[in-house]
């Protein structure tokens, strides 16, 4: 799944690919608002740390779909 986020201050959003599920990104981004960091592990092992005071937003994205084929 895509998950966008918006930092305050910064001009470009990140997008990560990650394995958890919508549901899982919202408990994160709930957490970060009582916390102080936003953690998000992505699809390739790496992993997303943002202050959760920087946060501007978090766009979830629809689960993925698993690919078939060899179209780009």
């Amino acid at each position: 799944m895509e998950v966008r986020i918006g930092i305050q201050n910064v001009s470009r959003e990140l997008s990560v690919e990650t394995n958890a599920s919508a549901a899982d990104v919202a408990k994160l981004v709930e957490a970060a608002a009582a916390g102080s960091i936003f953690t998000l592990d992505d699809i390739k092992g790496g992993t997303v740390l943002v202050p959760s005071h920087s946060l501007a937003y978090v766009e979830i994205g629809e689960e993925s779909k698993r690919r078939v084929g060899f179209g780009g």
